[in-house]
């Protein structure tokens, strides 16, 4: 049976992104990324929000923009969690408007839930997805104990300061039974002669500046949480760290992969 839970924690506005939108937007022309994505006003709207506020107004537009996990990350997911399973109890972290469910559902055997502060992205979950279960909490205090075998995190991490990170991390370790398994996938650094290097390294830089002078700041960066300082938050909070590569997903001009599944492991016994 669905469950629907609004949790009031300690660290104020709980919620996810995502929201149904706040009424009185009206429709703009130019909508951007697709005929049913959201228009430029409308992004500048988001962008002048704070992160639970900003989630929300884009929330009925968002799986029509660049921003939703894709498919073939999914995927490729789930075929590299496959040979660990199968597993029970399972959660998305920070779920959105419920992408990852394409991951749990296929993988777990037990109830699946997602968990956001937005109230806006978990109403579009809910509507896609009204065989899971949805929460509503700030991720950085997680509401469970030992009630998960599979935890999943899609695009997420980047909402997080890295002070944050390890409330998060240690949140999702509590919330998984003896034994279970945190996964999220990350991209493999940019070279700094990329183009990409630079535009993200742009995009951030603009984030900072945005945040210095407006408020509420919209916490939302690209370079914040490289592999190696995500691998120490997660070993600081208890887990047995390992990567593998998502090869259906490519490979750079190396040979190495454009995408790796960090692996998380709770310890077998407490």
């Amino acid at each position: 049976m669905r469950r629907e839970v609004d949790l009031r924690l300690t660290l104020g506005a709980v919620g996810d992104p995502g929201a149904d939108g706040l009424p009185g937007i009206g429709k703009y022309p130019w909508a951007m990324f697709s005929p049913q994505g959201p228009s430029v006003r409308e992004l500048a709207m988001q962008a002048l929000s704070s992160v639970e506020g900003g989630y929300d107004l884009l929330a009925p537009k968002f799986d029509h923009t660049p921003f939703r996990t894709p498919g073939g990350v999914l995927d490729a997911t789930a075929a590299a969690l496959r040979p660990l399973g199968p597993f029970g109890r399972g959660l998305d972290v920070c779920c959105g408007t419920g992408a990852g469910m394409r991951v749990l559902r296929s993988l777990c055997q037990g109830p699946i839930m997602g968990v956001d502060f937005s109230t806006g992205m978990l109403a579009q979950a809910r509507s896609a997805h009204p065989d899971a279960n949805w929460v509503r909490a700030d991720v950085r205090a997680l509401p469970f104990a030992g009630a998960f075998d599979l935890a999943v995190s899609f695009g997420a991490l980047g909402h997080f300061l890295p002070a944050e990170r390890p409330a998060l991390f240690a949140g999702v370790y509590r919330a998984l039974r003896p034994g279970g398994v945190f996964a999220f996938p990350v991209g493999a650094p940019q070279p700094i002669t990329s183009g990409w290097y630079w535009a993200l390294a742009g995009f951030d830089l603009a984030m900072r500046v945005r945040n210095a002078v407006w408020r509420p700041p919209f916490v939302m960066y690209y370079r914040t949480c490289p592999l190696h300082a995500a691998r120490d938050d997660l070993t600081a909070s208890g887990f047995t760290v390992t990567t593998v590569p998502l090869t259906a997903l490519g490979r750079r001009e190396d040979g190495s992969p454009r995408y790796r599944l960090v692996l998380a492991r709770r310890a077998s016994t407490p």
